[in-house]
């Protein structure tokens, strides 16, 4: 059953049209290289992400990097979703930038994927899968003004996405919104792990690189990408890394990344992992505890929360029950 499209701004009914959703006989939001467009603010607080994933489109996509299933065995992982019972559910995923967790659910699962980011990533998405046709619905729009009707999802997901909102605990209450009685919720987010979480080279330069152009910012990684890899490595066979790569501005490496990538793939996503770490204009990691707290308080059930293990990193996931 398809799900029910409504304007997120007057909550009236949206029927698809020729070239876009209209409100009766009047286009209101225009189909545009394999999305809808339910934004009229094409330069937002994502500009940076349009910018990478349009960039960096297919660096993430498991089908492109023949040594990394990591998207996959990330998504697996966190959700513990089934892929039998995910055949015929209308699944949700807000924040997919290029898509490389809408590649998994479309290749792996008989879902039917409503896939949003608010960036013009949208573009990358569809480049990337919009090959599945219709089982592939494609939305540009805000977390906080999704065009769905409340209360339609069997299962809702966003991974890497909500501490880069500008408000965590409302991203939350929109996205669990949007799912039905008895349908399910997964989320992670960057952790506060203790005082020193912010004692790093990423929330020390931020305050300068984010205010920087996209072009800018990715010239100054891209020039310097080579010498600071070979830093973080010289710095871990001295097994001093723990502590130095932190003031290293460069992503981590060993923690992060999939193993196996050749020179040419570790360079590149060590570039697109380091913009993505100075890039975003908001970056604001949350207690565990918190955010399992605020899921309870919006009515979520049988809630899980704690530190899931993937590939050879960890991440901070919370989910529940609606």
């Amino acid at each position: 059953m398809n799900i029910l499209l409504v304007d997120p701004f007057t909550q009236s009914t949206l029927t698809p049209m020729p070239d876009g959703l209209g409100d009766g006989s009047n286009l209101k939001f225009p189909f545009i290289r394999g999305a809808y467009r339910v934004t009229g603010d094409s330069d937002n607080y994502t500009d940076n992400f349009g910018f990478q994933w349009n960039k960096f489109a297919k660096t993430q996509i498991d089908r492109n990097t023949v040594a990394s299933t990591q998207s996959y065995t990330r998504f697996f992982a966190e959700t513990s979703w089934d892929k039998e019972d995910l055949t015929g559910k209308n699944v949700l995923e807000v924040g997919s930038g290029a898509g490389r967790f809408s590649q998994v659910v479309l290749d792996h699962t008989n879902a039917t994927l409503y896939s949003v980011d608010y960036s013009n990533a949208v573009e990358a998405n569809f480049l990337n899968n919009g090959h599945h046709g219709d089982r592939l619905k494609l939305f540009q729009a805000s977390i906080y003004d999704l065009p769905f009707k409340p209360g339609s999802f069997d299962k809702v997901f966003c991974l890497g996405v909500l501490q880069h909102t500008p408000d965590f605990k409302k991203s939350l209450e929109s996205l669990i919104s949007m799912l039905k009685p008895g349908g399910e919720l997964v989320v992670d987010f960057y952790a506060i792990r203790g005082w020193w979480t912010k004692i790093h080279s990423k929330y020390i330069l931020r305050p300068f690189t984010k205010g920087m152009s996209n072009e800018k910012l990715l010239a100054r990684i891209e020039n310097n990408i080579d010498w600071l890899i070979k830093a973080y490595y010289l710095f871990d066979k001295l097994g001093v890394g723990r502590i130095a790569n932190r003031f290293l501005p460069i992503c981590d490496i060993k923690n992060t990344l999939p193993a196996g990538l050749t020179k040419a793939e570790l360079r590149e996503w060590c570039i697109l992992d380091t913009f993505d770490m100075f890039s975003p204009q908001y970056d604001q990691p949350q207690k565990i505890s918190t955010v399992k707290k605020w899921v309870e308080e919006f009515g979520l059930k049988q809630v899980f929360a704690g530190k899931i293990s993937f590939d050879k990193a960890k991440a901070a996931v919370v989910k529940g029950i609606k």
